[in-house]
């Protein structure tokens, strides 16, 4: 089955609706139809609220689709959300789950085929979302610190206000944070403000960006050698491969075919997003306006084209030339640059590498109150700059990101669903990759709608409810490796493990990092007396029978004493009678009152009997909230 077909209507559909209107009124206006933006948008119209997304360029998807990085980092064993969705549209299309065509990841496609599926799953919602294409962001409308809406240019050179209810900030440099006027950073950071060891210190210098093109075998004895480009100078690539220029294999030990199977994709294509000696550029245009970037760009188009260059002439690869059933451009190249840095937002809280290496021991438990979920190390591009200093990183394991980090300090109505959210420097290295800004702007999407439906600002938003709706889409709220959504298990573990009353377990393993929580080991009574007392309800350890493990009279107790008994009033009996009445899906017959309870059966009667992730309310620090 190919998904394609969808193209062409709902291409139509897209620009015939609003193309007359001067003034648009909807609930939720998302501007940037990139990775972040298109998921949030899709989720806010699932929660039936009006959505408008707006995007520059023809494409939905951004780095997944417009600037070629189809080949997707991490999250392979976090089937979460519309990650999950999109991978099984891919899925159909290829007619194959094995789409490890390419040797840096197990998740590799063409760029056009992403963006059709991405405008086939908007047409879907096309009751409450209406994409409008070919829009250039000019101003934003405040009431004073309110953001009610935004102005645009369109291809007609026509300006279109639309006003809204809550802003989503999904474009590539973060321009709506920085032209409401909320704080935000720039660049590498001290250590005392980043409040990480591994900070290198304040400047401004941003990732390496990179002009992804993608290349297309057109058979032996084809020549498809482009022009030579302005500038060229093959030494500037020797040390991207071994070849007749570079035998160095310690400096380079990646063969030619390597380094073009790197990403390799369907259809004898390729793509070319090489790091080393390849066409990384460094390019700090974060802060320009839209028409100075795109100047400055053709620098790296030009590089990435000395690099095409490099391959045909000098490589010998000359029947490797630009695809021509790709992207809508004169160039062949893709339609936008591969920014890995943009601004990023101060908000309600700050992620730092801290609570990705250590997350349970932070003054702060953010994991609490995660909505998305990400499993790539930190993975910084700074090749092409000698002025960066080196940054010596941590191993992290798979990790959250706090609901916090999407909320500004002091703008309303804004929402971050990109690369701009409340992270530290050194995490925008993971946070930046394309199943976590999905992911992220899927919960931006719940969070919105939300907010319309229950008219309140988003720093008033119930925490608990926002990742119930989450849950409810099957998305990941704790990273949990180990068990999967489609397991009867998945939603009561990824609610406890959210109150903290049971923790995972971190690990670093090479490139995949994971966090288990181990569903059939034992668990233990220390771990959920101190889950607890973190809560705020403090138990002692008063029991006649002590054990190191976890029961089913433990948890009776404690539920006696947050109903307000001073001792259980059912029998042992009725107890586990009504217990099989109601939990019949777990199957959890002949729990004896004494036996240890294997962890997933401790989160079933956790979450079930005694109700912490909905009635102990937290904060955006994850603490306890007094009653």
């Amino acid at each position: 089955m190919r998904i394609r077909f969808f193209y062409i209507p709902f291409f139509i559909f897209l620009f015939f609706i609003p193309a007359a209107a001067q003034t648009i009124f909807t609930d939720v206006l998302v501007i940037g139809g990139g990775t972040g933006g298109v998921a949030a948008g899709i989720q806010s119209a699932r929660q039936k609220a009006k959505t408008i997304i707006t995007e520059p360029t023809p494409w939905l998807g951004g780095m997944l689709t417009a600037a070629g990085v189809s080949c997707t980092d991490g999250n392979h064993n976090l089937p979460s959300g519309l990650w999950e969705e999109f991978r099984q549209q891919l899925y159909i299309h290829y007619g194959t789950k094995n789409l490890a065509t390419g040797w840096v990841s197990n998740t590799l496609f063409e760029p056009h085929v992403g963006d059709s599926i991405f405008k086939a799953m908007c047409y879907k919602e096309n009751k409450y979302l209406t994409p409008m294409f070919g829009l250039q962001l000019q101003s934003i409308i405040k009431e004073k610190n309110k953001i009610t809406g935004a102005v645009f240019i369109n291809s007609d050179k026509k300006n279109i206000t639309i006003k809204s209810k809550i802003c989503v900030d999904a474009t590539e440099p973060g321009d709506v944070i920085a032209m409401s006027g909320t704080a935000y950073d720039i660049g590498m950071e001290d250590p005392v403000y980043s409040k990480e060891l591994i900070a290198p210190g304040k400047n401004n210098i941003i990732q390496d960006l990179t002009w992804v093109a993608i290349l297309k075998d057109y058979g032996k004895g084809v020549d498809k050698t482009i022009p030579r480009p302005a500038g060229y100078d093959s030494a500037i690539f020797f040390k991207s491969c071994i070849s007749v220029f570079n035998n160095d294999s310690v400096a380079s030990p990646w063969t030619v075919q390597k380094m073009l199977n790197y990403g390799k994709i369907k259809n004898n294509k390729f793509m070319i997003n090489w790091p080393a000696a390849g066409n990384d550029y460094y390019l700090n245009v974060i802060e320009d306006k839209p028409d100075e970037r795109v100047k400055k760009y053709q620098a790296a188009k030009n590089h990435t084209l000395q690099f095409i260059y490099f391959i045909q002439k000098d490589l010998g690869y000359k029947n490797l030339g630009l695809a021509d059933d790709e992207f809508p451009t004169g160039d062949k190249l893709a339609l936008i640059p591969y920014n890995r840095e943009s601004r990023r937002m101060k908000g309600l809280v700050r992620l730092n590498n801290n609570h990705l290496v250590k997350p349970f021991e932070q003054p702060e438990a953010l994991y609490r109150t995660g909505i998305s979920v990400g499993d790539y190390p930190v993975d910084h591009h700074h090749h092409k700059n000698e002025a960066a200093p080196e940054i010596k990183f941590t191993f992290v394991n798979s990790y959250n990101i706090p609901l916090g980090s999407l909320i500004p300090e002091r703008t309303e109505g804004l929402i971050a669903a990109e690369k701009n959210i409340s992270v530290s420097n050194i995490v925008n290295g993971t946070t930046r990759l394309q199943p976590v800004v999905l992911l992220t702007g899927q919960a931006a999407g719940v969070l919105a709608a939300y907010c319309v439906q229950k008219n309140i600002q988003p720093g008033k938003v119930n925490i608990r409810e926002v990742q119930q709706i989450l849950l409810d889409a099957k998305c990941f709220i704790m990273p949990y490796v180990d068990v999967q959504p489609d397991d009867v298990y998945w939603k009561p573990i990824q609610k406890t493990g959210a109150t903290g009353i049971l923790k995972g377990v971190g690990k670093h393993e090479g490139w995949t990092n994971k966090t288990y929580f181990y569903p059939d080991s034992l668990a233990l009574f220390d771990e959920f007396r101190k889950g607890l007392n973190d809560l705020g309800i403090n138990i002692t350890d008063d029991r006649k029978q002590k054990s190191n493990w976890l029961t089913w009279d433990d948890i009776q107790h404690v539920w006696a004493y947050l109903t307000g008994s001073k001792k259980i009033h059912w029998s042992t009996k009725v107890m586990i009678t009504e217990m099989n009445l109601n939990l019949e899906k777990y199957k959890l017959k002949n729990i004896g009152t004494d036996k240890p309870l294997t962890r997933k059966v401790a989160a079933v009667l956790i979450d079930y009997f005694l109700e912490q992730f909905e009635n102990n309310k937290i904060n955006f620090y994850g603490l306890p909230i007094s009653k």
